[in-house]
């Protein structure tokens, strides 16, 4: 491993493999870290959005939640807040500009439950009164700010009702109007901040003619050392079949699928180009065949079998590429350590490229590396047989 051949070929080609090896495995570790990085910071604005768990209606858009219930709910060990809210898609418009979004109407214990009140761009959450808060995709498309009692906002929400809107127009309006005046605005992501109105639960209800106990939605905020699947079926006991109860991943389910379905396809792909990089151990392993046949030729005569050179063989193709992989996986933790100290490759002026540091995704390079590197030594140690030796 250590000695240098005569042949200066086959030092170059030695030094060419070795290198390749520690840049390929380099690179798939911080690809496999960059992925990580940005999955969770994609996941970052879900965690910032949605609670630890969710009941929903099993079927329609709404469910009645009892007090009794409500009660059951809290006094459960794991459960640290409980949070109603009620959303409708509803037509928003403004000094003659007009959207379709959502309202969603929250109570007090909202901010607690979620802690939505942290992506607040502007103004404070308010909630109180004819108060709301808006994603700053809404306000910038509907030139909305803060604290504006002369130009409100106007939301429409269609009648719940029966027959044809023309035929309900005959007696009033088929929808019902509602004025809220922004006291925040908060940013996300670009498709939740073009999304949601939040306003009042109860400012909420009477707008779409709800009573007090119909709900679309309960946020369920756990502690730490909850068990997510326990307390999950705890709920459900309470609540029954009306609801479904989904963790923070099933509500993010798309997401979810499309970061790991990303995932996947970067590591296959630098999987491959490792793949096509270690033709280069197969190579180089027989350049160091033919280079040490003599000394092979000496071995075989003083008794040591085709099977043991074979051996020898292999192993220097697997400890080559253990090595490798080794030194690369340290190169490219030096990388993604200084990445994370100092943010010098950034996406934006202040933003540096989230990374992340898994032990998990050292296994996986050099549990790659390895098996990759074991197939490519068998073939390259199989060229050892009888005949080339004593030929």
């Amino acid at each position: 491993m250590r000695s240098r051949s005569r042949q200066n070929a086959v030092n170059i080609i030695n030094f060419i493999t070795f290198l390749v090896i520690v840049i390929g495995s380099a690179a798939l570790f911080i690809v496999l870290s960059g992925f990580a990085g940005l999955k969770t910071f994609s996941l970052s604005f879900s965690n910032t959005f949605d609670p630890d768990l969710k009941a929903v209606p099993a079927y329609g858009k709404t469910f009645t939640l009892t007090d009794d219930e409500a009660e059951k709910l809290r006094n459960l060990t794991g459960v640290l807040s409980l949070s109603k809210e009620l959303e409708e898609r509803v037509y928003l418009t403004h000094d003659q500009k007009s959207h379709v979004a959502y309202i969603k109407g929250v109570d007090s214990l909202y901010s607690e439950t979620t802690g939505i009140d942290s992506t607040l761009y502007l103004g404070e959450w308010n909630l109180s009164g004819g108060f709301s808060v808006v994603g700053i995709g809404i306000a910038n498309l509907l030139g909305l700010t803060v604290n504006n009692y002369r130009s409100p906002l106007i939301v429409l929400a269609p009648k719940p009702g029966k027959g044809t809107l023309s035929a309900q127009s005959l007696n009033s309006k088929p929808y019902r109007e509602l004025t809220l005046v922004q006291s925040g605005i908060y940013a996300i992501e670009e498709n939740l901040d073009r999304k949601y109105v939040f306003a009042g639960l109860p400012l909420v209800q009477a707008l779409l003619e709800k009573d007090s106990r119909q709900i679309s939605g309960l946020n369920i905020r756990l502690s730490p050392a909850a068990d997510l699947e326990a307390e999950r079926k705890k709920i459900r006991a309470v609540l029954g079949d009306k609801v479904l109860v989904r963790t923070r991943q099933e509500l993010n389910s798309t997401l979810y699928r499309m970061l790991n379905t990303e995932n996947l396809a970067t590591y296959l792909i630098f999987t491959l180009v490792l793949i096509i990089a270690l033709f280069n151990v197969v190579g180089a392993i027989i350049m160091m065949i033919l280079d040490k046949l003599e000394n092979s030729k000496t071995l075989f005569s003083l008794g040591t079998t085709i099977r043991e050179l074979r051996r020898i063989y292999f192993l220097q193709g697997l400890i080559v590429t253990g090595v490798g992989g080794l030194a690369g996986v340290l190169l490219g933790s030096l990388l993604i350590v200084s990445q994370q100290l100092f943010g010098w490759l950034k996406i934006t002026p202040s933003l540096p490229y989230p990374v992340e540091y898994l032990p998990i995704n050292i296994l996986i390079v050099l549990a790659t590396i390895l098996l990759l590197g074991v197939i490519a030594s068998k073939i390259a140690s199989s060229r050892v047989s009888k005949k080339l030796i004593t030929s």
